[in-house]
């Protein structure tokens, strides 16, 4: 009874709570992950994942504006956005309007700001020599040293234009890969040529696995100064200053290549995957894939000012409460790992994390719909003062159809209708209310809401699929698919040719009894047309070879957007980019001579009105061609608690940590309200363990007694 008074007397609060209750009132971020990050190396990771960790500790030339929509590039660790500069054969300067024929090549002159630094770290670690100490490791040396916490003395230096250049050539590097390496060597003038060069020179047996970038020249990129270089591109490609945004493109000290290529230190998990080093607002101060990833303010970083200007409404939403101040606003983040989602959402219920995505086993709980469809918090989520943020995101889940294919593919009338009458009857709009809970926008084109080129209303509805009525859009009956069947040959799903019913093949790599129900639900559109649908699932390699080499029919992918242009999602039906010519990201193999020519025109143009003209007729071609079923657009669902401020989705930006405000006390308040222990079966327990044991007690004390006379 006595511990039972004391643990009433203890801080009911920390009984249930995962983390120490000294933190209580720090500003710390808490959120969880699911997946161990791969690569943190920037010029090699291309996850999402990856992205939540490396975009706070690297900094790109550029990045996005927090509030602005549409999204707006500035500068980051440059001086202002570069503008290309156009020259012919002969070096001379052209005009921006110049005709694209005249042009040779396009440079990019960047400047950065002085007085950056990088992050505290071993590599930069030297005596009063001025000699690196940690530079010529031997054996001994690293008996001592397990993790890089094992490294005593810290360094830094300021960030230089060379730092960026060397990043750039570690694209070519051989024991390097980089996702976007085959895509620079078509635009960076000579990384084509160094790549070529360093493999011939370098020696996969070599003891050392460093190779010093500076001796080799990039033609493409320029050293002006400390602070100065230059890009010269191949050709016109306004796209590239998007790449410029990204952890690729972020700066990488060659004293941290050289530090990490040492003997012994990539069998202790000692390297850039692991270890990143960057000039942001944070460094990775944990990394324990299996149990948390902790992110810590950078202690010689410059600071960063909150936007002082937004949207319309950013104001009134309290978007705008922080213009002017200083970031980041918080000293900490911790991620924990979660490998079920329903744990993360009970935690996030109880206080113990920040925010939260809903699954769709939670749905339910956190979201209601009213009758004009919009979504809402249930009256749970609001007393917890819970708030709902929803945005469609920049992606597309789509159906494709291989176009190379002999009975769906080509371009005769026949099979056009075939995809046309697939395309009305595939009911989108019943998918993601049974399978996305409501969250997703059909598709109208390729083209996301967000991006330049998307059409809202009426002028934006795919008449091949859907109707305007009563100033909406609707889905086009069951019987208009059947008329395209009847025009197309396939009369109650039959072929008027051979009279044998129509079957087609859908190539998935799903499989389990979670894909079983998706697998179902299609197998009924198809047959709503009298097709007969056989799925066919293999592993994800078997899968992908039948992609490379042509032999699927039909198949699902999706595309998330590496950053705000319409040229990011065309290129997806670009004909040069066909899968089975080329290996490209046009999964459908589509070869349209009219659509190709237009892309040409249309990638290298700045956002206008006459690259509006142009893409209007592009989404005109491949509807009306219907390469893919167009799917929909996924929406995003995301949860916060009321003491987590500067809430806003932005789906390009990966560096907003350093936006984030947290109130500890009003948190640490509600863990308390919400976590209170129940007492009563404790209690209970104790009064059913006296009432057991009083007649044992009695029984006891009456034979004491009896001895005593």
């Amino acid at each position: 009874m006595s511990l039972f008074l004391f643990c009433i007397g203890c801080d009911q609060s920390s009984w249930n709570n995962p983390y120490p209750h000294e933190e209580s009132d720090e500003l710390i971020y808490y959120d969880s992950f699911s997946e161990r990050p791969k690569h943190l190396d920037p010029v090699s990771s291309y996850s999402s994942n990856e992205y939540i960790f490396l975009g706070q500790i690297y900094e790109p030339l550029l990045q996005y504006h927090f509030l602005k929509r549409p999204y707006e590039l500035v500068p980051l660790t440059a001086n202002n956005i570069p503008k290309p500069i156009y020259s012919d054969k002969n070096g001379g300067i052209l005009p921006e309007t110049a005709p694209e024929e005249n042009i040779d090549t396009i440079k990019y002159r960047i400047s950065i700001k002085p007085g950056i630094l990088f992050q505290p770290h071993p590599a930069f670690a030297k005596d009063k020599n001025g000699s690196f100490l940690y530079h010529d490791l031997d054996e001994n040396d690293l008996n001592k040293i397990y993790t890089l916490a094992d490294f005593n003395v810290l360094g830094s230096r300021e960030l230089q234009a060379s730092d960026y250049i060397y990043q750039i050539k570690r694209m070519s590097h051989p024991r390097v890969h980089s996702p976007i390496s085959g895509l620079m060597k078509k635009y960076i003038l000579g990384l084509d040529e160094l790549s070529k060069e360093l493999n011939s020179l370098y020696s996969s047996d070599s003891s050392s696995g460093y190779l010093n970038l500076h001796d080799y020249s990039l033609s493409g990129v320029n050293l002006i100064d400390k602070y100065t270089f230059e890009i010269t591109l191949k050709e016109k490609y306004p796209q590239f200053l998007y790449w410029l945004s990204m952890s690729f493109f972020a700066p990488m000290p060659w004293e941290a290549d050289f530090f990490y290529s040492q003997k012994g230190f990539e069998e202790k998990n000692i390297s850039l995957d692991w270890y990143p080093v960057g000039t942001g607002p944070f460094m990775l101060t944990e990394n324990n894939p299996n149990r948390r990833m902790v992110l810590e303010k950078n202690p010689n970083f410059r600071g960063e000012i909150y936007p002082t200007e937004g949207e319309e409404f950013d104001e009134d939403l309290g978007l705008l409460a922080d213009a002017g101040k200083k970031m980041p606003f918080i000293d900490k983040a911790i991620y924990s790992l979660e490998k079920e989602s329903i744990p993360a959402w009970n935690k996030f219920l109880q206080g113990y994390y920040d925010t939260s995505g809903i699954v769709s086993d939670s749905f339910d709980q956190a979201v209601q719909f009213d009758s004009q469809g919009d979504a809402e918090l249930t009256d749970e989520m609001r007393e917890k003062g819970i708030q709902l943020l929803t945005t469609t995101t920049t992606s597309t889940y789509y159906m494709g159809f291989n176009m190379s294919d002999d009975l769906v593919g080509g371009d005769s009338e026949r099979a056009r209708l075939l995809r046309h009458a697939i395309s009305v009857v595939v009911d989108y709009e019943e998918y993601i209310s049974i399978f996305a809970n409501g969250r997703g926008l059909p598709a109208q084109s390729p083209i996301p809401p967000g991006i330049f080129g998307y059409t809202m209303g009426k002028e934006g509805v795919n008449k091949y699929v859907y109707q305007w009525q009563n100033n909406k859009v609707k889905r086009r009956p069951v019987e208009y698919a059947k008329e395209l069947m009847n025009k197309a040959g396939y009369k109650n799903g039959r072929d008027e040719l051979s009279g044998k019913p129509l079957v087609l093949n859908l190539d998935t790599p799903a499989a389990g009894p979670g894909s079983k129900a998706r697998f179902d639900w299609l197998r009924k559109q198809f047959a709503k047309i009298g097709i007969n649908l056989v799925v066919r699932a293999t592993d994800y390699n078997r899968f992908q070879e039948k992609m490379r080499k042509g032999t699927a029919q039909i198949f699902q992918w999706g595309w998330n957007a590496d950053y705000p242009d319409p040229e990011n999602f065309f290129f997806l039906l670009y004909g040069p980019n066909a899968k089975i010519d080329h290996n490209g990201e046009n999964a459908a193999n589509y070869k349209n001579k009219q659509f190709d020519l237009l892309f040409d025109q249309m990638k290298s143009m700045k956002n206008s009105s006459d690259r509006k003209i142009i893409i209007d007729q592009m989404v005109e071609l491949v509807r009306y061609d219907a390469p893919w079923l167009w799917g929909y657009h996924p929406v995003g669902f995301s949860l916060h608690h009321d003491w987590y401020r500067n809430a806003k989705p932005n789906l390009m930006a990966n560096n907003t940590l350093k936006y984030k405000r947290i109130d500890p006390d009003l948190r640490s308040e509600k863990r308390s309200i919400w976590n209170q222990p129940i007492w009563w079966p404790i209690v209970l327990i104790i009064f059913i363990g006296t009432i057991i044991l009083l007649p044992a007690f009695f029984l006891y004390r009456r034979k004491e007694n009896e001895q005593i006379i």
